[in-house]
């Protein structure tokens, strides 16, 4: 487990947070709710004990969404930017870090993936395409 502070923010960068310890568990979910959330083929999380997290700074600009057909997932997202931010789930039993907000290092390396039956019909694997520094060259 990570003992050291772990920061995150949005974009703009507003709203900011940290957390002391992870949970080992950092997992990219393919579920449909977790791809409309994100805006992409897949979530990528980390799993936080609430005692173990804090808001830094912004957690006025930090709306919530709670789908009321939903076992656990509830949504955060910076109210000045739109970014995606932690959120506690209905359980209030974990705090769900969504990675890409991530300032630092988590030293946690994902799993696993879960919801695979989900997965978006055009999404292919990161590792099977070309990859550049930078924009690719122009054709």
């Amino acid at each position: 487990m990570n003992s050291t502070l772990i920061g995150g923010s949005c974009l703009c960068g507003v709203v900011s947070y940290s957390f002391k310890e992870d949970m080992g568990v950092f997992q990219y979910c393919h579920c449909s709710r977790c791809r409309k959330f994100t805006g992409s083929a897949y979530a990528a999380n980390l799993f936080v004990r609430p005692e173990h997290f804090s808001w830094i700074s912004g957690e006025e600009y930090v709306g919530r969404y709670k789908p009321a057909n939903t076992k656990y997932l509830t949504t955060a997202f910076c109210k000045q930017c739109g970014s995606s931010l932690p959120w506690l789930n209905k359980s209030e039993k974990l705090v769900i870090i969504p990675a890409g907000t991530l300032d630092d290092d988590p030293v946690t390396r994902p799993k696993w993936n879960i919801y695979c039956a989900s997965k978006a019909p055009w999404g292919i694997d990161a590792a099977r395409l070309p990859e550049y520094d930078e924009l690719p060259p122009k054709n």
